[in-house]
């Protein structure tokens, strides 16, 4: 190896071993966090644009808007009462089982929704549910890096 590739593998690895001191033990790496606020954004994106452009009555977009919102926040919420529940934080029984009880409800709503929906075809239903349960699936996550991202950076 000539002397100028050797100062430019080391130069790269110097950089790399920098990178990898900056994270901290338990932090998620920053491609998994864009990667997780990616989906969030394809996610609620695409279900949005989907209803803005879709030819059902006004209404009906309301219940499939509120929905998303109750089923994000209902996610959210779960992740949260489950994490502090597994860590010793205190945690009610009545919020714990509320938030169980909303995110199942959501999910409920969004199938009896799509199953009763006369207006929409059968590809648009995938489309919605495989939306909202990316949406969630997402919102969960990005709650999961914020929270291991705060608790490694606390503990050095």
């Amino acid at each position: 190896m000539s002397s100028e590739h050797k100062f430019l593998f080391d130069e790269e690895t110097e950089v790399d071993s920098n990178l990898k001191n900056e994270r901290k033990e338990g932090e998620p790496t920053p491609a998994f966090i864009g990667a997780s606020w990616a989906a969030l954004l394809v996610g609620v994106g695409a279900y949005l644009i989907g209803l803005f452009n879709a030819t059902m009555e006004l209404n009906e977009k309301g219940y499939y808007f509120a929905i998303l919102i109750f089923g994000l926040y209902s996610a959210v919420s779960l992740q949260k009462a489950v994490r502090d529940k597994d860590e010793g934080i205190p945690v009610t029984g009545i919020y714990y089982g509320i938030s169980w009880i909303a995110l199942i409800a959501s999910i409920l709503l969004m199938g009896i929704g799509l199953y009763n929906a006369g207006s929409i075809i059968l590809s648009e239903k995938g489309f919605y549910g495989m939306s909202f349960v990316l949406s969630l699936f997402a919102a969960v996550t990005i709650q999961k890096n914020i929270r291991d991202t705060k608790q490694a950076r606390e503990r050095d």
